[in-house]
């Protein structure tokens, strides 16, 4: 929530950052508290001495690409959390996520207090950055093809996007169905994309007979799609879709991913789950191999490297819909295999994890991977048991090839985690 220790807070970040970068670039998405977290967060860059450029109301992915021309960029927003949450996204000039490293030394500085204010004729200066979204979108037309004649259903759900992502689709030649596209700021819908609470895309894309349906979150570094049938299409299925629409030869994607990525044919390189760290994977890479590599995460997280290490699903909008206008959805959407995931949570912690890993081992065979938890590959399946980062549990993911076969993997993960759980309650008894 927005309150006094909020802004304070704040505030402290923006003196952090302007110590270390000298021109900031500030945006945000359209929820009623973001002018006074972004006045706070700027305030502090100005009384460090950095200067601040003000960009308006731009989705996150537009705001990494105006990032290009300064040190770093802010994104005030909460993405996918309901409307009265609201937050600090900071960025890198080439649009990633400040890394582990940058975000250490930033809470080092907050937590100590350890500010430096410059002197009252060196204090930054503020001016704006006007733009920003009519550049974002003439660097995505120009990798689309003209006239493209699809029928789309849009919903921005009042967020960020909502001046974007529709007109962009109809510059490309699309016919747009709007659905909350009023950048209120208090979300006609919920704010996360999920298929619960965008029935009502479901049910325009069926009546309008729409060749498909777009929606993203409060500040659009999240897509989610429907076919032509109004079904929703998994994040797994999309991201083999890119990837060979883009004709990529590595795809960068999380260890919660489905195996059905496996079978795509090109190298594969899993990371910890989060579109931050497919971001890092993606910038370790030399800048000369970013047009052959894609990455993403089932959440709706797509990065195209070309464009920025930033999440950009008004780019994955457009590449969607230029899929569509070439064939049906959902028929390219039923030529990729379906394997059945089984996900949920039993309490626990971090604490646990040795001991699970160890009778995990001594259970099953299959390669055990620590990139995230334990994910254990096995030859008709996976297993992921990852401590949740917010709450005292632990999180169980399960796929194989059948249901059964599933079901039996996530009993094996479920027996392993609840009596580890409970000798290490009993020994502290």
């Amino acid at each position: 929530m927005v309150d006094k220790a909020f802004l304070e807070l704040v505030f402290q970040i923006g003196l952090a950052v302007g110590a270390e970068h000298a021109r900031v670039v500030v945006g945000c998405d359209t929820r009623s508290t973001s002018d006074s977290v972004k006045c706070a967060f700027a305030s502090g860059l100005l009384a460090s001495g950095s200067d601040v450029w003000e960009a308006g109301v731009t989705p996150t992915p537009t705001l990494a690409y105006a990032g290009r021309h300064f040190e770093a960029g802010a994104e005030i927003t909460a993405s996918h959390n309901p409307p009265e949450y609201n937050g600090v996204k900071l960025v890198n000039s080439d649009g990633s996520a400040f890394d582990s490293r940058q975000r250490e030394t930033l809470e080092r500085t907050v937590s100590a207090g350890a500010f430096r204010l410059a002197p009252w004729d060196r204090a930054g200066s503020c001016r704006r950055h006007d733009g920003a979204v009519d550049e974002h979108i003439e660097r995505i037309a120009g990798d689309m093809p003209a006239g493209l004649r699809v029928r789309v259903v849009v919903d921005c759900g009042g967020g960020a996007a909502s001046r974007v992502t529709p007109v962009l689709l109809e510059r490309l030649g699309c016919h747009v169905t709007r659905l909350s596209c009023e950048p209120s700021g208090h979300f006609p819908r919920g704010a996360e994309p999920l298929p619960e609470n965008l029935k009502e895309l479901a049910y325009m894309v069926r009546a309008e007979r729409a060749d498909l349906g777009i929606a993203h979150d409060g500040d659009a570094d999240r897509v989610v799609v429907a076919d032509d049938k109004g079904r929703f299409v998994s994040g797994d299925k999309l991201m083999i879709l890119f990837a060979r629409q883009l004709g990529a030869t590595k795809l960068v994607t999380t260890v919660d991913a489905s195996m059905v990525i496996d079978e795509l044919g090109v190298e594969i390189v899993r990371t910890r789950v989060g579109d931050a760290y497919v971001s890092d994977a993606l910038r370790s890479s030399n800048k000369e191999n970013w047009k052959l590599e894609f990455g993403g995460e089932p959440s709706g997280c797509y990065i195209f490297p070309t464009i920025s290490l930033c999440p950009d699903a008004i780019y994955a909008a457009a590449k969607v819909v230029q899929l569509a206008g070439e064939r049906r959805l959902s028929g390219l959407v039923d030529e990729i295999p379906s394997y059945p995931i089984l996900r949920g949570t039993t309490l626990g912690d971090r604490s646990a994890m040795a001991s699970i890993e160890s009778r995990l081992t001594q259970r099953a065979g299959g390669k055990l991977d620590t990139v995230d938890g334990l994910r254990l590959a096995l030859d008709d399946g996976w297993l992921l048991i990852r401590p949740s980062g917010t709450e005292p549990r632990i999180r169980i993911t399960a796929e194989a090839s059948t249901e059964k076969r599933s079901r039996e993997i996530y009993e094996l993960g479920l027996r392993t985690v609840q009596q580890c759980v409970s000798e290490q309650e009993g020994a502290h008894r």
